[in-house]
């Protein structure tokens, strides 16, 4: 409700985080921990959707969920110190993960790009970080590439000298 009522006051960017410290950062136990923290966050999320949505604010509003990483469909073998010595737990997986998004501008219910059939790596479609940074800042009204700089004789900018829009999920 938070959430919303700041962008109903005109907040251009609001970020919302779960969890103290990194609940979702586990290396053991994930099935559980993992269920437990959606569990906690699924109602909200649905529930500021909801809100955007029966206010006519969702398809002005971007709203953007995913981490920085996956995990890998492996478990991660304990080492001395690490994941107390239980065998259930995966370790970060930067190769294939999933982001999703809501409105402002993206189409609803499409599913862009896909992993290897273990759920380890992206195979189709892959998008980059830079891609996304450059899809984020279109979805802004925004173009990446006017962001560049020249510093020590090199382009720089937020997607650095890379990035592409990524068309296929635009409304």
């Amino acid at each position: 409700m938070i959430a919303r009522r700041l962008l109903e006051k005109g907040v251009r960017f609001v970020q919302v985080s779960h969890g103290a410290g990194q609940p979702w950062d586990n290396h053991d136990d994930i099935e559980i921990n993992h269920r437990k923290l959606a569990k906690e966050c699924d109602q909200a999320i649905g529930a500021l959707l909801k809100d955007l949505k029966q206010r006519g604010m969702l398809e002005d509003t971007l709203v953007l969920w995913g981490g920085e990483f996956g995990r890998t469909p492996t478990v991660e073998l304990p080492s001395p110190g690490d994941n107390q010595g239980k065998v259930n737990g995966r370790d970060h997986n930067h190769y294939g993960f999933t982001v999703w998004m809501a409105g402002g501008g993206v189409k609803g219910g499409y599913v862009h790009g896909a992993t290897d059939e273990f759920g380890f790596q992206a195979v189709e479609k892959k998008v980059h970080v830079h891609d996304l940074h450059a899809t984020l800042l279109h979805l802004m009204g925004f173009d990446h590439e006017k962001f560049t700089y020249r510093y020590a004789g090199r382009d720089f900018r937020l997607t650095d000298v890379h990035g592409r829009v990524v068309t296929e999920i635009l409304a």
